[in-house]
């Protein structure tokens, strides 16, 4: 779409000259996010408040332009690219902690504070914000929010809406709303703040956001388990929760991505396995040690062929820099990614597997699978040359197959990507046409 040079004049008016660009080379840094796909938008606006938002959106409707709000560009489904042109909202500058009140275990954010500062500042305070996607050293509030995103600690905790009071966002009018409480309870009127969570800046535009917390756990242990095949790892995540057994995390690795992780950090990772189990615990510091102990008995009984405490911040530090590495390290397996992420019911997750195991084997093609194992949310990534058209057909259909079992399971075809423009195709297979 064209942006006139009055739209945008006006445009500058509002957030002012500093704040607004149309420079190609501005423009270019707001074109894509993490799916690696670019669409170049007529200009990007840094806004400061609600106030310049809402009059942003109020031109928007008059002079009929489209209006796409960016975090960090850091989603996975092409939820913030300006797909048919008009204006990226940037909204790094809203990007200040109001506050952290440790009385009533509540915090006042803006949506551009990073999600890793953000645990940084309320953990000093001896407080605790349990959502935490692996971009969280980069992502925002107001993606995680848009997205709905989880992280490795939903399996105990949940997800990123459970800790969501009240909102202040923007509606595409340009009308101002308020949302929620800041009390434990509250359920006058509808609850439009977890309808806006999740729905990908589609209903509106969140600028301030009130935000549950917990008491920091006083420790918290990690452990490995190392499995000969991937199917085994499977069953031992479903006898855990069958046992009544709740981990602050289970992730899992299997075998390509444990080998793309050691040859990028070279850190000593079973390249044999067939699969890690990665499990977490926290809580008062007498029950972490026996709970620990019990998962690691329990694995060894599921058979494990090699279990590993670590209880040192420096040695869990560790464990979780290969986790969060495995993503960027899988361009060694090829130059292009199909990321998805499927969720199972947890009772699921070997069929699941034993499904991923059958279409690699059919396909011939480099599939990979990490991810949320306690809550049956699993990464499953395709690399390829999407230049080779006979592999990018094999990967298309193989991901169609995938999406076809993941409902028939009765699971969900996003567990936190959310949908944006990758998985719109798909969308219809799980809610019907509309």
């Amino acid at each position: 779409m064209v942006l006139t040079d009055t739209t945008f004049k006006k445009l500058q008016n509002i957030v002012g000259i500093s704040h607004c660009s149309r420079k190609k080379e501005d423009l270019i840094c707001y074109a894509y996010d993490a799916t690696a796909r670019s669409y170049l938008p007529s200009a990007v606006l840094f806004p400061r408040d609600a106030g310049e938002i809402s009059a942003i959106l109020h031109l928007a409707n008059s002079d009929r332009f489209n209006v796409i709000p960016r975090g960090s560009g850091t989603g996975m489904t092409g939820g913030s690219l300006p797909v048919e042109g008009g204006i990226v909202l940037a909204m790094g500058r809203l990007n200040r902690i109001l506050e952290i009140d440790k009385d009533n275990l509540i915090a006042h954010a803006e949506p551009g504070v990073v999600t890793g500062h953000f645990h940084r500042a309320v953990e000093s305070e001896g407080l605790f914000y349990p959502p935490d996607p692996s971009s969280s050293d980069f992502s925002t509030l107001g993606g995680n929010l848009a997205e709905c995103a989880g992280g490795p600690r939903a399996v105990k905790y949940g997800v990123t809406r459970d800790y969501v009071l009240g909102l202040e966002a923007v509606l595409p009018t340009g009308e101002i709303i308020h949302s929620g409480v800041k009390t434990a309870k509250g359920v006058v009127g509808y609850d439009l703040t977890r309808l806006l969570i999740g729905s990908e800046g589609t209903l509106g535009i969140i600028t301030s956001i009130t935000l549950k917390l917990l008491p920091l756990p006083e420790a918290v242990s990690a452990m490995t388990a190392v499995f000969d095949h991937i199917e085994t790892a499977a069953e031992t995540v479903s006898e855990i929760i069958r046992r009544g057994i709740i981990p602050r995390t289970i992730e899992f690795m299997d075998n390509a991505s444990i080998r793309c992780v050691e040859r990028h950090l070279n850190m000593n990772l079973p390249v044999e396995a067939g699969a890690l189990l990665l499990i977490e615990v926290d809580g008062k510091t007498e029950e972490v040690g026996t709970l620990i102990e019990q998962l690691r008995t329990l694995c060894v009984s599921q058979g494990a062929k090699d279990t590993k405490i670590a209880g040192k911040k420096e040695e869990i530090a560790a464990l979780w820099k290969a986790r969060k590495a495995i993503s960027p390290a899988l361009f060694q397996y090829g130059p292009d990614k199909i990321n998805e992420d499927i969720v199972v019911p947890r009772s699921k997750i070997p069929d699941m597997v034993r499904k991923i195991e059958a279409l690699k084997e059919k396909t011939g093609l480099t599939m990979v699978s990490f991810g949320h194992a306690g809550d049956g949310n699993i990464h499953f990534n395709i690399m390829l040359d999407k230049k080779n058209r006979d592999e990018l057909k094999k990967a298309e259909a193989a991901i169609d197959a995938l999406f076809e079992y993941t409902l028939e399971l009765g699971g969900t075809i996003s567990g936190e990507h959310g949908v944006g423009i990758t998985k719109a195709p798909y969308i219809a297979k799980e809610i019907g046409s509309v």
